[in-house]
């Protein structure tokens, strides 16, 4: 799932919780991708997978997952600290 074209060229990152009803994993990650959004101020969205059978195959055993510009930064917990500097600017 690449990031809209507009982002990119904006030079906006683009952050994607992929989550699912019933993943007890999720609400924390959630808290977290708050947390992160509002040190960083970073829009992030949250994308249940079940609506894309591709992405439940996928990623359906591993959630949450950040995607970070359409990327896998990480899965199962968010981490903060490495999520805050791949935002960063260099």
């Amino acid at each position: 799932m690449p990031p809209p074209p507009e982002a990119v060229k904006a030079g906006e990152h683009v952050v994607q919780l992929l989550t699912r009803p019933g993943c007890h994993l999720c609400e924390p990650a959630k808290e977290a991708m708050a947390r992160v959004a509002a040190v960083s101020g970073v829009r992030w969205e949250e994308v249940d997978v079940t609506a894309d059978i591709e992405l439940e195959r996928e990623y359906g055993d591993r959630l949450p997952v950040v995607l970070l510009d359409g990327k896998e930064h990480g899965y199962w917990r968010v981490e903060e600290d490495r999520l805050l500097r791949d935002l960063s600017p260099r």
